[in-house]
């Protein structure tokens, strides 16, 4: 068994590293939240780049692999998913396949909430922290209007009623709000802390 694949996925500054964390801290799950993949690449090659997804894809693919293949419980991967784009699905479907392979549990979290929401939660401390490439604000934020226009960044129920797919409008949740019913719907472990 290789344990379990959390996807957290939604758009830009909904809260996916944040809930992601608090899972991680609860389950022991590893977060791999999206940008530790793109920081370092950014430093060499513009985003959007063929180098650029090349590296970044590569890394994820590799990590996610490698993850399966451990004794680790298992991994919780952020990711802002185009649904109006049939590339980003299959990359969530190749995403999958190594803990699939290995009989593994994959569920999937959609986050959602309002753009206004997400434009103040764009200037959070561990936002900012962890993804430099954010810290210029006024950017951040004309490419977060930008990113919404372009594409579909929200299911819009497209998977309500699967077993292995959780919708949460989460503008008005904390994210350990969010997080305790991530762990309650998937029956996610929650190794006693005191062993």
């Amino acid at each position: 068994m290789s344990g379990t694949l959390l996807f957290i996925l939604g758009p830009p500054a909904v809260g996916k590293m944040t809930v992601g964390a608090e899972i991680a801290a609860r389950t022991g799950l590893r977060l791999f939240h999206n940008h530790l993949a793109i920081e370092p690449v950014l430093r060499f090659f513009p985003f959007g780049s063929a180098p650029f997804g090349r590296l970044v894809g590569r890394f994820r693919r590799d990590l996610i692999e490698e993850v399966a293949a451990s004794d680790l419980p298992g991994l919780i991967f952020t990711f802002v998913w185009a649904y109006d784009l049939p590339e980003d699905e299959q990359s969530v479907r190749d995403f999958a396949e190594p803990f699939h392979r290995r009989g593994g549990r994959v569920h999937y979290v959609e986050l959602q909430a309002s753009q206004e929401e997400r434009l103040r939660r764009s200037a959070g401390e561990s936002r900012l922290a962890e993804k430099p490439s954010r810290r210029d604000l006024d950017t951040a934020r004309r490419q977060l209007v930008e990113l919404d226009e372009r594409y579909r960044l929200n299911s819009d129920g497209r998977f309500d009623g699967r077993a292995d797919y959780l919708r949460i409008d989460n503008t008005h949740l904390e994210p350990s709000d969010v997080a305790d019913r991530v762990i309650a719907h998937f029956n996610l472990p929650t190794p006693d802390p005191s062993r």
